[in-house]
């Protein structure tokens, strides 16, 4: 593990109809600002918060998956220089969620980690991406799930796990739960990466039943039932914030301008 690259994935592959008409991709949406130039402020685009986590965990090389027609993300970020990132894209190929999303980037990360991270949620502490990096490198595991404290089940991919820190399982959206806490980064090894493209390839050939729409939490249910090992990195003072409805959205654009300029 110590020997391998690091790479990031962002998916970008939604089309942001609770919060449509935007005038961007949901992925651009500013946010905040950022200083330039002497102190000099600029906005700052939601998707960037999240690569500067990724930039922070020592990630240099980061790959986005479009879907069709979303090129303001290349043209905005380009090849990275903005971050110090070597960045680049990929179109998206299945329409059928996430881990089809994902998979995209399976010829160019195969052999490497992977950090995988959304473009349009917003999430602390900074060193997230740091910390689970860290517990991967450190033990066994295949994969290592980023946890923050959650009380809407419904509208996440709920978590179970022992004191070790081990994943038992992972339940996407259930209406109700005795379950705290919900996942939303993560990092894996090549490994998982396998057996996500080998599954996504069974479902497609008719050897493993599925709803045509594949949240990614139950493909990490199906690693952890193929024996897989899934751990979790819990940030109990962690905070997470969706901007793909209009309530968060607004409650994004208010807390990260108060942050970064006296409004």
């Amino acid at each position: 593990m110590h020997q391998r690259e690091v790479i990031g994935l962002l998916p970008a592959g939604g089309q942001a109809t609770r919060i449509a008409p935007l005038p961007m991709s949901k992925e651009l949406y500013p946010i905040g600002f950022r200083p330039v130039d002497s102190g000099t402020l600029r906005p700052k685009v939601v998707s960037h918060y999240l690569l500067e986590k990724m930039r922070l965990a020592g990630i240099k090389k980061a790959y986005t998956v479009l879907r069709p027609g979303k090129w303001d993300i290349p043209a905005y970020f380009g090849d990275g220089t903005l971050l110090d990132m070597n960045l680049g894209y990929l179109m998206l190929g299945l329409p059928y969620g996430v881990p089809y999303t994902l998979d995209q980037a399976y010829p160019f990360v195969q052999d490497a980690v992977v950090a995988l991270g959304f473009p349009d949620i917003l999430f602390q502490p900074e060193d997230a991406f740091v910390r689970l990096l860290a517990r991967l490198a450190a033990g066994n595991a295949d994969a290592v799930l980023g946890l923050f404290p959650n009380d809407q089940p419904h509208k996440a991919g709920m978590v179970d796990f022992d004191a070790e820190g081990r994943v038992h399982f992972v339940v996407e959206k259930p209406p109700i739960s005795d379950l705290k806490y919900m996942w939303a980064i993560a990092v894996w090894t090549p490994v998982f990466t396998q057996f996500m493209h080998e599954y996504l390839a069974a479902i497609q050939a008719g050897q493993v039943p599925q709803a045509k729409e594949l949240p990614i939490s139950d493909v990490v249910q199906a690693a952890i039932d193929s024996g897989l090992r899934v751990e979790a990195e819990t940030f109990p003072d962690g905070t997470y914030l969706d901007i793909g409805t209009p309530a968060d959205l607004v409650k994004a654009v208010r807390l990260f301008a108060a942050d970064e300029i006296d409004i």
